[in-house]
């Protein structure tokens, strides 16, 4: 069943909102709400949604399947939600007026420096073009621009001195607004500019944690540091953030980016004349560090080594070093696992989290299969079918075509989790809560009923790192107690969560070794 709403417009944000609400309908087996481009007619007939449905890519479809009840009121939910106005201010005398272009949006609030943008990819770049025309800098959330438009978008933002922002960038702070996928934290003294949405994430979540503030953060979308866009992105907001007063300490977060690409931002970054802390993931830190530029071996290493600098101190330690306490804290859990639960199945709603993790675990001596392996791992033959060593990055396009992402509906994700749950050979269920502005309003207790229905006396150890800051919406030490009132081990960060799982896989390891 489906219905085509003719010229309704809507963000990907929206979208996976809507599906997130319908698909947990009783009686509803299945439902994708996307805009009628050419990919997701494909992808709807390949989900089973019938062939013949007309719509073009300005359309919106809400397809569902299940039974007949559900399915008709999930459609009229929907049409409710595409249909409600926004509620009345309660402001006597303000006249609100249809916004249909950005002049015209400009021209109702002159001072308006920002443009977000979160359109089809088809049009993204044209509407990026007509902000920088604007004198509008440029949050670009849209994804599907080729590389050949973002450096035709950044070229000119160049020549007018501004900033633009993606394309896919998902997160941003600027002026204490937290911007798409963001979290609230405080505000300081720590600028952060990231090429990863969660890697931004985790960063500034961290440095909240430890009492300190950022004053701005910059995404710069995925393929910035790509040899073809020259990093322009990041070597702007980092000269812009070397002028800026309020900026003390400055963090860069990338994985490792080409190697001409990653001089030029190194050495503007010796140059700032302010201390940055660079965290290429998987590059050598001998390669980064130089005189005035810290080299990070994890994102929380990052915020951590950012907020000593920012007080005037120094920080040694780092999260890939086991305290006696956690080693013997494992090896307990370790104690009450048979032999045969060998592997480690992790499953992450943040696709840097599982990038990092992959990297810290092959550290350790424990390599994986993933959907997106890093060099040294294997691609999984089947996506849905975990084998040995697995590590699975749900919010990857294999598993959000036509989905909502598991940050908004943790649904599919928690569907895996418990594949896992019951999978024999499953010794760790390592994953991670992303909270935040546009996230679900409460991830952990979707997830414990789950949790409660496993076997206590033969059951995987379970181990989280939950990415958030006490004044988001969900409150991470609601989100904490909630796991470890269900028996789970949350650790400070995702390398801390990545090392503990590595450790249990290890001991298994060993003993099983032992008793050939």
């Amino acid at each position: 069943m489906y219905k085509v709403f003719k010229n309704r417009y809507q963000d990907s944000v929206s979208l996976m909102q809507i599906s997130a609400q319908i698909s947990k309908l009783a009686g509803i087996t299945q439902a994708s709400v996307v805009m009628g481009t050419d990919n997701n007619l494909i992808q709807l007939q390949d989900a089973g949604f019938p062939d013949h449905i007309k719509a073009s890519p300005n359309d919106l479809i809400i397809a569902v399947m299940g039974e007949t009840e559900a399915c008709n009121q999930a459609l009229e939910i929907a049409d409710q939600r595409l249909n409600s106005k926004p509620e009345e201010s309660g402001n006597a005398g303000l006249q609100t007026i249809a916004v249909t272009s950005l002049q015209m949006a400009q021209e109702q609030n002159p001072s308006a420096n920002l443009a977000l943008i979160s359109v089809p990819g088809d049009y993204a770049a044209a509407e990026a073009m007509k902000s920088l025309q604007l004198g509008m800098n440029v949050m670009l959330f849209s994804d599907n621009v080729s590389l050949q438009q973002e450096k035709q978008i950044k070229q000119r933002a160049q020549e007018k001195h501004l900033l633009v922002m993606g394309p896919d960038c998902g997160t941003a702070i600027i002026n204490g607004i937290p911007l798409g996928f963001a979290n609230v934290v405080q505000q300081g003294s720590i600028g952060v500019i990231g090429a990863s949405g969660t890697g931004l994430q985790e960063v500034t979540c961290r440095i909240d944690q430890l009492g300190a503030g950022v004053s701005q953060a910059i995404g710069t979308g995925g393929h910035d540091l790509h040899e073809e866009i020259g990093g322009i992105s990041m070597l702007f907001a980092l000269n812009a953030l070397t002028q800026d007063d309020n900026t003390q300490t400055i963090v860069l977060i990338s994985k490792p980016p080409a190697r001409s690409v990653a001089e030029k931002i190194l050495q503007r970054a010796q140059t700032c004349g302010k201390p940055v802390v660079v965290i290429f993931l998987g590059a050598n830190p001998d390669e980064i560090t130089r005189f005035g530029v810290h080299s990070a071996e994890t994102l929380a290493d990052a915020a951590d080594i950012a907020v000593a600098l920012s007080e005037g101190k120094s920080r040694t330690s780092s999260h890939l070093t086991l305290s006696q306490s956690h080693i013997d804290l494992l090896e307990l859990h370790a104690h009450s696992l048979p032999l045969v639960r060998q592997y480690i199945r992790g499953i992450f709603a943040g696709g840097t989290f599982c990038y990092e993790s992959q990297l810290l675990c092959q550290q350790q001596g424990v390599f994986a299969n993933s959907n997106t392996p890093v060099h040294g791992n294997q691609k999984l033959n089947d996506i849905r079918q975990s084998s040995t060593h697995t590590l699975i990055d749900m919010g990857d396009d294999d598993f959000t075509r036509g989905r909502p992402h598991p940050m908004i509906d943790p649904t599919q994700r928690n569907q895996r989790i418990q594949a896992e749950l019951n999978d024999p050979t499953c010794a760790v269920v390592l994953f991670d809560l992303v909270l935040g502005y546009g996230a679900a309003m409460d991830p952990a207790q979707d997830l414990i009923d789950i949790l409660n229905r496993r076997d206590p006396k033969n059951t995987p150890i379970l181990i989280a790192h939950i990415c958030g800051t006490e004044a988001d919406p969900q409150i991470r030490s609601h989100q904490i107690n909630a796991l470890r009132q269900c028996g789970v081990l949350v650790a400070e960060c995702n390398a801390q969560a990545a090392i503990w799982a590595s450790q249990i896989a290890l001991i298994q390891a060993a003993k099983s070794g032992a008793t050939q």
